[in-house]
Parts: structure tokens; C-alpha cells; sequence
């Protein structure tokens, strides 16, 4: 019998903690639900197993009230952005939410950035950086 897996590339997935950016939108209310979209990029070596967001709501106390979660079933590959909705049905006296990331093997470092860059963005941006240096260099020259 000849293996499935036989010639093709596997990266294993990412096993302890995963790296990820997020753009969180603000929550919004759906009648008697609030919903909370944030947009995640996986910046991870490897793939990221079975990604869960898990939102939970404070009161002015400090007391915590359930919230809601989203899963990404299976795995998100390294610099793949997709966009969890977390769903929780509103209770007036929610004041303030907290995001615990979460994976099938282990933690998440969630990192909030502005926006979500193209993996060749940053390749772009490092000779417009090294342009005002180089003409610094000239200029000494003179």
C-alpha cells in the first residue's frame, strides 16, 4: 500500500504556544445579542489547531458575567486571516469584555495591530527606509 501522505509536504502543527495578531471591532448590538467580530492572522511557524476565542463580560463590581466564544474548526496556516464572531446575549449590566485565546495544544499570544500587513509588505518597506540614510551618506560626502 503506498501512503497518503506520500511526496506531499505536512507542516505539523503548532504545539504550545501560537503567535497571532488581531484587529478587534467594535461589539455591536443585534437585537438581544451582542456581537464582537475580530479579524486574525496566524503568525505562527506552523499551523494553528482548532483556534478558540472565548469572551468574557464584567459588571462595575468587577463581577463576571458568561459571555460567548468562536472556534476555528480544523487549522489556520501560517499568515491566514480569517474572522471570528463572538455571539452573547446582552445583559444590561455588562460593562467591560476580556479575549482569552486559546488552541487544541496549547496557549496564544495575541497581539493587537492597526492593520493586517501582506507577507510582502515588509519586504516593500525596508529599502524606503534605508533611502533617507543612504542619503544622509551623500550628503556628508559633499
Amino acid at each position: 500500500m503506498k501512503s497518503v501522505l506520500a511526496g506531499k509536504k505536512f507542516t505539523p502543527p503548532v504545539r504550545g504556544e501560537a503567535t497571532i495578531d488581531i484587529i478587534k471591532q467594535p461589539t455591536k448590538r443585534e437585537g438581544q445579542t451582542l456581537v464582537t467580530k475580530i479579524q486574525v492572522k496566524n503568525t505562527s511557524p506552523g499551523p494553528i489547531p482548532r483556534l478558540k476565542v472565548a469572551e468574557t463580560w464584567f459588571d462595575k463590581d468587577g463581577n463576571m458575567i458568561p459571555g460567548g466564544e468562536a472556534v476555528v474548526n480544523g487549522l489556520l496556516q501560517p499568515n491566514e486571516v480569517t474572522l471570528l464572531e463572538v455571539r452573547t446575549p446582552v445583559n444590561l449590566k455588562m460593562l467591560q469584555s476580556r479575549l482569552q485565546f486559546s488552541h487544541a495544544n496549547g496557549t496564544v499570544n495575541a497581539k493587537a495591530v492597526k492593520t493586517m500587513d501582506a507577507p510582502g509588505a515588509a519586504a516593500a518597506k525596508e529599502p524606503a527606509a534605508k533611502t533617507p540614510a543612504t542619503k544622509t551618506a551623500a550628503a556628508k560626502k559633499k
